[in-house]
């Protein structure tokens, strides 16, 4: 059997960005192998690969999903398994999900499905929210077409091991929004011989981060954060003849998260009409709201309680992104939290590293809402 703490520790050692996958995609699956599955499908929406346990022909099919990527951010803490790879880490804590899945894969190997099925999803590209899609829109993912979809994302700031939970609307839409200006250069001392992008840049910056305040109501929860820009080269000769601004823009509802596109979408298009200048825009990182299924939270909750486990219930959505909502929005499931720790460093913080603690009560806690799925 597995050593889960060592496989997690592995894994933090070898992280690899979104969409590159490969290995860390193999070495789960030789894990798997070694739990003898029914069957095991490859290369879903890229590295993606899920293992099946139980006929996918009986219902009900239920699917857990973890994530398989990690974060262009550098390690800075001293491990002894801190990551190999340069300015890569799992500062999300996708590793010890990992762990908690290959370890839901050991117990069913000795407890196999005596009807239903049970699909462990290892998702790539989580990060940048387009693994969920691209799995879904796999036609290797029409054979596990799930009934039910279930995952967990450790949270800090939650005690350890509480179950975090919430009815409806659990985690933000979200998504990015680059606006390329293009005018003309020209010698630094004569910059009415060009047209620079430098006033429209700064308009846009100014402009996008008020479209929450102007154009969403009081109740509706809205943001729009600058998050880079760029204007010409480091040239001081040279009056700069391209900008940049990137945002990205975020809130708790699909309808308010088109609203906010659109209008700056607009704004990005008056500006440089103004400054006669083209712009061009485009959407990237885009997440759509995850919305929980009030049955399977109820499940989710007495899961918890049959294991003497803490419960917390979120009384407002969380305003970070979460891809998972490509499933929920067309299986019925629900994805809950896992408290990490009260003091424990926020995710995507340099300092953060997954609790090992975890891994067995995650376990447990799938164990058990799989088991009353199935009856």
């Amino acid at each position: 059997m597995t050593d889960l703490v060592g496989l997690r520790q592995l894994l933090h050692k070898k992280p690899e960005l979104s969409g590159r996958e490969e290995k860390t995609s193999a070495t789960v699956r030789a894990l798997l192998e070694n739990c003898n599955p029914d069957q095991i499908i490859t290369d879903i929406g890229g590295y993606g690969l899920a293992a099946v346990f139980g006929d996918l022909k009986n219902s009900p099919r239920i699917m857990v999903r973890c994530e398989l990527d990690a974060l262009p951010i550098p390690e800075t803490l001293t491990l002894p398994y801190a990551s190999q790879v340069d300015r890569v880490s799992h500062k999300c804590g996708h590793d010890g999900h990992m762990a908690i899945v290959v370890g839901l894969a050991q117990r069913l190997q000795k407890n196999q499905p005596t009807k239903g099925s049970v699909i462990l999803l290892f998702q790539p590209a989580e990060e940048t929210g387009e693994g969920a899609e691209l799995v879904v829109k796999d036609r290797k993912f029409e054979a596990i077409n799930p009934d039910y979809v279930i995952a967990l994302h450790n949270l800090p700031g939650y005690p350890l091991g509480q179950i975090v939970t919430r009815n409806g609307l659990f985690a933000s839409a979200s998504m990015g929004l680059r606006m390329h200006l293009r005018g003309q250069t020209s010698h630094a001392a004569e910059p009415k011989e060009g047209n620079s992008p430098a006033l429209a840049v700064a308009q846009l910056i100014q402009g996008i981060s008020a479209i929450p305040q102007f154009h969403t109501s009081l109740h509706e929860s809205a943001q729009a954060t600058v998050i880079h820009a760029k204007l010409g080269e480091v040239a001081f000769g040279t009056s700069p003849g391209e900008g940049d601004v990137m945002v990205t823009l975020r809130s708790h509802s699909q309808d308010v998260m088109e609203t906010l596109n659109k209008r700056a979408i607009s704004f990005a298009k008056n500006t440089a009409d103004v400054f006669g200048l083209n712009v061009t825009t485009d959407s990237t990182e885009v997440f759509p709201s995850t919305v929980n299924d009030y049955d399977i939270v109820s499940l989710i909750e007495e899961s918890a309680k049959g294991l003497g486990l803490s419960i917390h219930q979120q009384q407002i959505p969380f305003a970070w992104s979460e891809d998972f909502g490509h499933f929920t929005s067309r299986y019925k499931g629900a994805i809950f939290g896992l408290g990490a720790g009260e003091n424990h460093p926020s995710l995507h913080h340099p300092d953060y590293d997954f609790p090992d603690d975890l891994i067995e009560t995650g376990i447990s806690t799938f164990l058990r809402i799989i088991n009353s799925l199935l009856g």
